[in-house]
């Protein structure tokens, strides 16, 4: 019985440790996902978006792969899940990195992030339409704060000089977020049914194929400039960035909730905002402070009532980190 009972203590003793680390490692995914944007603005000095953002997606994509292949973990049997992934890769990587990296010529780093965190309003919205997933109260408004803080943030931009700039941004970011939307939606679809770490890795390598074919026929990849400086801001982006965001996701969710780790990624526009200002010279107004807050609230209560997140169970069958790393 003593023997019992000191097992037990051992390891909940366990437990207790293992929680900062892993708090430590969701913090530090929060803050990877927010240099998304950054990153992606000072590469465009030296790189046209299409090739850029091709670039992205193969190295994470096969970053991830080997990884996945070190790990041995099953490829589908089946070709309805590889449409899936195709499906996935267009919506999440083309269309996701499309908009992610022409936005980021009109709109400065920090607010793009803050808008960009906006892909679960998104995501439950499509839930509803195409998976039959009704929103209970809570995330009804849950989403009415979201988009009301949206406005907060981006109407004030549109009676400023350079308004017709933020509105392209501001098109490119709904591509974006819309793109990760039916992605995370897919990929809940899904379910158990393809390894997540294969899935990721898939969907990033088939979505940098239109990318690659656009760079070759829409712009020039000759123009690239192999500079340190972007060198690093590649390496930094696909690895780290991407790569390394979602292993390290995936692995937390062994150990964590997906509620509470969910809970962490709400750190992403507030350090993305923090970037923007220490390294961008970015000003945050009023409105966009309470735009922030506003909408930080309604994703909380968005994901608050989501089975997902009121699963006990709910391992590794989440979509990737959102947007800014997800995106």
């Amino acid at each position: 019985m003593m023997g019992r009972s000191a097992g037990r203590g051992r390891a909940e003793a366990s437990q207790l440790y293992k929680l900062p680390w892993s708090a430590a490692g969701l913090i530090f995914v929060a803050f990877l996902n927010a240099l998304c944007y950054p990153l992606i603005a000072i590469g465009l000095e030296s790189a046209p978006q299409l090739p850029f953002a091709a670039l992205r997606a193969i190295l994470a994509g096969a970053a991830l792969a080997t990884i996945a292949v070190a790990l041995r973990r099953p490829l589908p049997r089946n070709w309805g899940s590889w449409a899936v992934l195709a499906a996935i890769g267009l919506g999440t990587t083309t269309f996701g990195y499309l908009g992610m990296f022409h936005a980021a010529e009109f709109i400065s780093p920090g607010l793009a992030t803050m808008i960009g965190n906006s892909q679960p309003l998104i995501a439950a919205i499509l839930a509803l339409v195409f998976l039959s997933e009704r929103p209970n109260a809570s995330q009804q408004v849950g989403l009415v704060l979201g988009f009301l803080g949206i406005l907060a943030i981006s109407v004030p931009q549109l009676n400023v000089a350079g308004r017709s700039e933020f509105s392209f941004g501001l098109a490119y970011i709904a591509l974006a977020t819309s793109g990760v939307a039916v992605g995370n939606v897919l990929m809940k679809s899904l379910g158990t049914s393809v390894d997540p770490l294969v899935a990721m890795a898939s969907q990033s390598l088939l979505g940098a194929i239109p990318l690659a074919v656009g760079a070759l026929l829409l712009e020039q990849p000759s123009q690239i400039s192999w500079s340190p400086t972007f060198l690093f801001v590649l390496l930094g982006l696909a690895l780290p960035g991407t790569a390394l965001a979602y292993w390290l996701w995936f692995s937390l969710l062994r150990r964590v909730p997906l509620s509470r780790a969910n809970a962490f990624t709400f750190l992403t526009p507030f350090i993305g905002l923090t970037l923007g200002v220490a390294f961008f010279g970015e000003r945050p107004g009023f409105a966009a402070l309470v735009g922030l807050s506003v909408t930080g609230i309604g994703i909380v209560l968005v994901e608050r009532g989501s089975p997902a997140a009121s699963s006990p169970t709910a391992k590794e069958t989440s979509p990737a980190p959102r947007s800014s790393a997800s995106m």
